[in-house]
C-alpha cells in the first residue's frame, strides 16, 4: 500500500490521531459558554491547579476566589468575587481581522432594525471567529476585576520607574499603564503566556504576533520554561478539544 492510501485510511479510522498530527487550532467547540463550563467542571478540578494566572488566587469548584493578601483594587469591584474566563491572546486582537468584526453583515440587526458589528455581530456571523473564541488553550481563570482592567492591552515590560499612570492589585504584581494600554503581568504567568501567544500565532493564519510582541514572548519563553502542571493542562485539553497544541508538544517531551 502507497503512503498516500495509508495517510487517507489513517484519517477515516483515526481522525482524532490525524487531527492531532496537524497544525490545526480549535475544530470542536464554536461556544464560548460551553468552554467556559468546560474550564470548570473538566480542566481545573484539582485543588492544586485552582489558581487564577495572574495572581495565583486559589478558587473552588464554584469559581469563587479566595483573593491573595493584600489583594486591592480600585475599579471593577464587582467583579473580584468569581473567576472569567481570560483570553490571553485578546478576541479583539485576532476578532479584527474577521469582517464581521469591522464592517458588520447582514445578519447583524437587532430587534430594533438596527446594524452591530464588533464581538457580537463576528461571534453571530463566523463559525471561524466562534472557534477562536472558544479554544481551552486560549482561556485560563483570571480575577474578574483583573480581566477587566487588561482589556486587550498587549503584554509588554514596563520601565522600572513607577509611574503614576499605572494600575496595581496589591499583592498581585500585575501592571497596567493607563495611558499606554499596555500590561505587564507577573513573573508566575509570563512564560505561560508566551507560549499560548506562539500557539495561537502557529495554528491560526487568521492571527499573527508583531515583530515586537514576537521577540518578548521569544525571551519570556526561554526565561520561564515550560512546567508539568502546563503539560498537564495541555493533555486534558487535547482529550477535550481533538487538537495537538504544537508549541507545548514538543517542549513537553523531557518533563
Amino acid at each position: 500500500m502507497d503512503r498516500t492510501k495509508i495517510i487517507l485510511l489513517s484519517v477515516v479510522l483515526f481522525p482524532t490521531l490525524a487531527l492531532a498530527q496537524s497544525n490545526e487550532g480549535n475544530i470542536t467547540n464554536p461556544s464560548f459558554s460551553k468552554a467556559k463550563k468546560i474550564m470548570q467542571k473538566q480542566i481545573y478540578t484539582n485543588a492544586a491547579d485552582m489558581k487564577t494566572i495572574y495572581c495565583g488566587a486559589d478558587f473552588n469548584a464554584d469559581k469563587y476566589i479566595t483573593l491573595p493578601a493584600g489583594f486591592s483594587t480600585e475599579v471593577y469591584k464587582k467583579r473580584v468575587k468569581r473567576w472569567e474566563a481570560e483570553h490571553v491572546v485578546p478576541a479583539e486582537n485576532f476578532g479584527r481581522a474577521f469582517s464581521e468584526w469591522r464592517d458588520g453583515a447582514a445578519v447583524c440587526i437587532d430587534s430594533k432594525g438596527k446594524a452591530f458589528k464588533g464581538r457580537k455581530c463576528a461571534e453571530k456571523a463566523n463559525k471561524e471567529y466562534r472557534l477562536m473564541q472558544s479554544d481551552l488553550y486560549n482561556l485560563y481563570p483570571a480575577i474578574g476585576a483583573v480581566n477587566a482592567a487588561r482589556q486587550n492591552y498587549n503584554y509588554v515590560m514596563l520601565p522600572k520607574t513607577a509611574s503614576k499612570d499605572y494600575r496595581s492589585f496589591g499583592s498581585c504584581n500585575m501592571l497596567i499603564d493607563k495611558k499606554d494600554h499596555d500590561a505587564q503581568p507577573p513573573e508566575r504567568a509570563r512564560g505561560v503566556i508566551a507560549r499560548t501567544y506562539m500557539y495561537f500565532d502557529a495554528v491560526y493564519p487568521k492571527y499573527k504576533m508583531s515583530n515586537q510582541q514576537r521577540q518578548l514572548m521569544t525571551v519570556w519563553d526561554k526565561q520561564y520554561p515550560v512546567s508539568r502542571w502546563e503539560c498537564n493542562r495541555a493533555e486534558k485539553i487535547q482529550k477535550i478539544q481533538g487538537n495537538v497544541n504544537p508549541i507545548l508538544a514538543s517542549r513537553c517531551k523531557n518533563i
